[in-house]
């Protein structure tokens, strides 16, 4: 997130989190975090009054990779092939066994044929990005809460104040989160926290060819993830593990994990 992103008064961070618990009290944050909720330069932005969800088509999905690498330069994510905040796996299902899954880096340079195809029932591809989760372990297990949860709903990481133990990175049931090699501190996917601030579409949304991806707010009628979620029998990864994530998928069963 650049500077200009990140400035604000601590009174304006303040006064949107004491309307959302009860009693005015705050809860514990990194004393950098309130600087990542900021309003940007001259605009008013109350944070209490969103909450942030995003939905994938898998039907949509083409595997095209745009959104990975349109993340990356959005986000100055390292180019190597072991650094993504989004990127996309096919999964190829065979009559018998297991699903086979690869992404090879992130899916940005395409995939390559399958040359054994014969026992292939069905392939499909699924973007894959940090699910924002309402009971976060990565925000439950860092130590010095550099990982919180914003008001709109959003987990974001205080790059100022992670330590770079990589706890939150072994607790993500995801895989969406890792070191950044630089600055050695984790990084992950923000929703591109700095467009949505003003009004723009985080931009794995704003490059997808198919709208296989549908970004907006839960609970406004208005809303295309209202749209989304009420047309389509949603489902999340790893529904077992009670960490509520708020990346919605259309069209993913039992295999995709």
């Amino acid at each position: 997130m650049s500077e200009k992103n990140t400035k604000i008064l601590r009174r304006d961070f303040l006064k949107a989190a004491s309307r959302l618990i009860p009693g005015g009290l705050l809860f514990i944050m990194a004393p950098g975090t309130q600087a990542l909720l900021a309003a940007v330069e001259g605009k008013e932005y109350d944070p209490s009054e969103h909450n942030y969800a995003m939905g994938v088509d898998i039907h949509k999905c083409i595997g095209c990779g745009r959104c990975a690498d349109a993340c990356k330069k959005e986000n100055d994510v390292p180019r190597e092939p072991t650094f993504f905040r989004t990127w996309v796996e096919r999964y190829a299902i065979p009559s018998e066994g297991e699903a086979r899954v690869d992404s090879p880096n992130g899916g940005i340079d395409g995939f390559p044929e399958v040359k054994d195809d014969r026992d292939i029932m069905r392939s499909f591809f699924v973007p894959k990005l940090c699910n924002h989760c309402t009971n976060a372990p990565c925000v439950q297990v860092c130590p010095v809460g550099a990982t919180f949860t914003s008001p709109d709903g959003v987990v974001l990481v205080d790059r100022e104040y992670c330590v770079g133990c990589r706890y939150c990175i072994q607790a993500c049931p995801y895989g969406a989160r890792y070191l950044h090699p630089e600055e050695h501190v984790a990084d992950k996917c923000t929703f591109c926290y700095h467009r949505i601030r003003e009004g723009l579409l985080p931009a794995c949304v704003e490059v997808c060819p198919t709208k296989a991806r549908v970004f907006g707010e839960v609970g406004q009628r208005s809303s295309p993830m209202h749209r989304f979620l009420r047309l389509n029998d949603v489902t999340v990864l790893k529904s077992w593990l009670n960490t509520k994530p708020k990346v919605y998928y259309a069209g993913a069963d039992g295999e995709v994990r």
